[in-house]
């Protein structure tokens, strides 16, 4: 009954995360930050994609803020859960997406190839210390991870987020880490 477990843990990192303060959420999103800026991984990678946070979500605006350098893009949901990268020209190039996300506006923003990408930073609402994630159901991270053949692939989450075991499937792709306001996996 994995599908049962997901939905779960589901449940438990959405409501962990949500009971953070605000003020211990961007704490720690900054500390995310800090470490994250850090690796060599990062230091590395010219192209790097992030995600605009969502539901009490890690914030990563501090990385694109600090590092005008990298060629920063974001998810785009497309129909049929699809995924595709987008790097927006600028801030009037932003609309809030079908889910409720801040999106880059395709017709304002360079797309990229998902093997052009260098480093992904990946969102989850729960995860465990060997990488794996669970997602919010749709399947549009895993099914983009596996066409980014040359990007590093880093979980984002708060610590209070991990959870024993991860219930995955053979759909779920294992991240390369994952990175917490604690440590680094």
């Amino acid at each position: 009954m994995i599908s049962a477990e997901k939905q779960r843990q589901r449940a438990f990192g959405k409501n962990a995360r949500k009971g953070l303060s605000k003020q211990q959420r961007q704490a720690y999103s900054e500390a995310i930050c800090r470490r994250v800026e850090a690796l060599a991984v990062f230091q590395k990678a010219e192209t790097v994609l992030l995600y605009a946070a969502f539901g009490a979500e890690a914030s990563l605006d501090a990385l694109a803020q600090r590092h005008p350098e990298k060629k920063i893009c974001y998810p785009v949901c497309l129909e049929q859960y699809e995924m595709i990268a987008a790097r927006p020209w600028d801030e009037s190039s932003w609309y809030i997406g079908e889910y409720g996300i801040r999106t880059p506006i395709l017709e304002r923003s360079d797309l990229l190839r998902p093997e052009q990408i260098e480093l992904i930073l990946v969102p989850c609402t729960a995860f465990d210390a060997s990488c794996r994630r669970v997602g919010m159901g749709k399947g549009y991270y895993d099914r983009f991870l596996v066409k980014c053949v040359h990007a590093v692939k880093l979980g984002v989450a708060f610590e209070c987020q991990r959870v024993e075991h991860a219930a995955v499937d053979e759909f779920d792709v294992r991240l390369d880490g994952y990175v917490t306001e604690k440590r680094t996996f």
